[in-house]
């Protein structure tokens, strides 16, 4: 085809985001946990949530989002908490405009105990037409919008969980 640009065919595991990170917080565990565990603060806290609707932290909850990342359309999904361990590990499967797992995990900081790190996995698999077609076409932009919003939320999130480690008392941990 001579003028025009194919759309590459892709399979959609080749669509597939994945992370793999690791973020250090000022805060012990389990004022970290306490943080994470105040969902009605959510929406506050993070202005590119457009929508959120949760009960709470456990498993088997449902929450409902709609995210806005600097790009030309919102992404709305699903959460379903499939594993809950307080202080240590959330579990979730992703549907809707995108389908796949993450995972979140609390981990001790070695010597450090007024710390923690937090180790975040995710396998996520545009499902939504326009997402598709960005993924397909420019994977760069999906990636950015992807890490747009982990990088832009974990910043946003770390004076929150600071001020929410005073504001409540920490689980155990």
């Amino acid at each position: 085809m001579r003028g025009r640009t194919a759309l590459p065919t892709t399979r959609s595991d080749r669509l597939e985001i994945r992370s793999d990170r690791r973020f250090h917080f000022d805060v012990p565990r389990g004022a970290f946990w306490a943080a994470v565990a105040a969902v009605e603060d959510y929406r506050g806290w993070w202005p590119w949530l457009r929508l959120f609707e949760a009960r709470s932290l456990t498993a088997g909850d449902v929450w409902t989002c709609q995210v806005q990342p600097p790009l030309p359309y919102a992404l709305r999904f699903t959460l379903r908490l499939e594993e809950v361990v307080p202080v240590q590990l959330i579990r979730a499967t992703v549907s809707g405009d995108l389908h796949g797992e993450a995972t979140l995990e609390v981990l001790e900081d070695a010597g450090e105990p007024s710390s923690c790190q937090v180790r975040l996995r995710s396998a996520l698999t545009p499902a939504a037409t326009l997402p598709r077609l960005v993924a397909t076409a420019a994977p760069g932009v999906a990636r950015f919008g992807h890490d747009w919003i982990l990088d832009t939320g974990i910043r946003q999130f770390r004076d929150r969980a600071r001020r929410t480690a005073v504001r409540r008392p920490p689980l155990p941990g």
